[in-house]
């Protein structure tokens, strides 16, 4: 079967609208952002629309700074909505607490057309005829009060009975063929009559997400694995709202996503070490790396190469690659991916991006001075090939930025008092070389350490390295010191060799 009638149906491409409905209940989980991805490069691949929308009707937990988390996010992802918060639409609005009105008024029409009803039985009453039921039978609802004559609705109301409202589930086996999982099949008995309005009038997940994919035409949805045993109810629902006139009057196509795992084959946990997007932030990985590595949970691209870019999964997406298996989150592989990206950066571009960074370390200043900058430009492609992530910039390059007196020798470093003579030679060396190019400085250098003292090039570097860095690891040695400048770098011989003698 072709592509298109396989995936889409009778969808033209340019009419699949795919969502990404976040809480908005803190810092976005990794797993989450996998959601976001598949369903925004799905919807351009097929050149179709991308939907955010804010689930936010838990309003315990909903704060305005998540909601602010979510959209900045996903911005700096490149994760760009068409529709949703900020950007408007034709369905809107695209926050759920705002849609109360249209809830309500989709409940009426259920129950007018008694495809959902009023239930009066209290949790202690359920609780009672499950325990009951012979032994085997399903667990859930038994449908008490689906027959309940008007008489008796009406004099349980009267007499102010608390009631939830449930959806009517016909009595037939509910199949659905998913992208990822091919057909799926859950019996009737499994699927009891389930509650969409809570007492208090609130409305729940099972009632408000089918309702906004309904009004908002979503054609697919795709999401993870954990979200499947809530799927046949929201078919139900599909269909009672198709038979009301409500919405697109269609079933979206599925796909569940494999579940992250995390640590010991468990499921990715939200306060799990590494499961928040927050964190790749803060350390200094690259959006398009990120973006790489989750891609890589569960689908691979053409010529299973590991590292692509966005536009190449966009180009290469099918969702019947997927992998319906578990996908275990790897922190190094996921590091390994960002260290592949650093290095495909022009260098320009990484010392723009590395900016941020020695601003946070208070490395530089905001904005930088144009000597900060020139000198981080000739700095940068020295550790290109040497960091695994952007917040390790400071480390490695801090000490070009440093006045002299502020650089500090790391105990660490293994300074010891027999390095004064290499010092004193390297002093030397440096104050005589004619041109202070690192061609020049490693010339004479090595004709001073190597050749003059006659030690091995580890012993001979090592304390003029950490002379001027402070560290035992830095960028190439003759390269920094040509950064730096000759009178920076005697000064700090200088000191280095005087901290000896203290």
């Amino acid at each position: 079967m072709s592509e298109l009638a396989d995936v889409l149906g009778d969808i033209a491409p340019q009419d699949v609208r795919v969502r990404f409905p976040p809480s908005p209940t803190g810092n976005l989980h990794v797993g989450n952002v996998r959601s976001a991805l598949f369903n925004w490069v799905f919807a351009r691949h097929f050149g179709g629309t991308f939907v955010l929308r804010l689930e936010d009707t838990d309003a315990a937990r909903n704060t305005e700074e998540s909601v602010r988390n979510v959209l900045d996010s996903l911005t700096w992802l490149g994760l760009d909505w068409d529709e949703g918060p900020e950007k408007g639409g034709d369905y809107g609005p695209y926050v759920q607490s705002e849609r109360g009105a249209i809830y309500r008024d989709v409940v009426a029409r259920l129950l007018a057309a008694k495809l959902a009803y009023r239930c009066f039985c209290t949790r202690e009453e359920q609780e009672e005829r499950e325990a009951a039921k012979p032994k085997g039978s399903p667990s859930g609802y038994d449908g008490f009060c689906r027959d309940l004559t008007a008489a008796e609705i009406a004099e349980k109301e009267a007499q102010a009975v608390p009631s939830v409202v449930r959806v009517r589930v016909p009595d037939a086996d509910i199949a659905f063929n998913d992208l990822v999982r091919g057909e799926v099949r859950f019996a009737a008995e499994h699927v009891p009559d389930y509650v969409i309005v809570r007492a208090n009038g609130e409305p729940l997940y099972t009632l408000v997400n089918p309702v906004d994919d309904s009004l908002m035409r979503i054609t697919h949805v795709l999401r993870g694995e954990d979200l499947l045993p809530s799927t046949p109810r929201q078919i139900v629902l599909y269909h009672a709202l198709a038979e009301i006139g409500v919405g697109s009057g269609r079933t979206p196509i599925f796909g569940h996503l494999p579940i992250v795992m995390g640590e010991g084959n468990k499921r990715l946990r939200k306060r799990d070490p590494g499961a928040g997007l927050a964190e790749y932030q803060e350390r200094g990985f690259l959006p398009e790396a990120v973006l790489n590595y989750l891609a890589l949970l569960g689908w691979a691209i053409a010529d299973d190469r590991d590292v692509f870019r966005l536009s190449e999964m966009v180009d290469a997406f099918d969702i019947r690659r997927v992998n319906a298996n578990p996908a275990r989150f790897d922190p190094k592989k996921c590091e390994a991916i960002n260290a592949s990206h650093i290095r495909l950066l022009e260098p320009a571009e990484l010392a723009d991006r590395l900016v941020p960074f020695l601003v946070r370390d208070e490395v530089l200043s905001e904005p930088p001075s144009a000597e900060d900058r020139e000198l981080l430009a000739r700095a940068t492609p020295l550790i290109q090939e040497r960091i695994n992530t952007l917040s390790e910039v400071t480390p490695m390059l801090g000490f070009l930025f440093l006045p002299d007196d502020q650089i500090e020798i790391d105990p660490a470093a293994g300074l010891k008092p027999d390095a004064g003579p290499v010092l004193a030679a390297a002093a030397e060396a440096l104050r005589t070389v004619e041109s202070f190019d690192h061609a020049s400085i490693e010339a004479a250098l090595r004709a001073a350490l190597i050749e003059g003292l006659g030690l091995k090039p580890k012993v001979a570097f090592g304390p003029v390295r950490v002379a001027i860095t402070g560290r035992k690891i830095s960028p190439p040695l003759f390269e920094s010191l040509e950064l730096l400048g000759r009178e920076s770098a005697l000064t700090r011989v200088a000191a280095a060799r005087a901290s000896l003698d203290g």
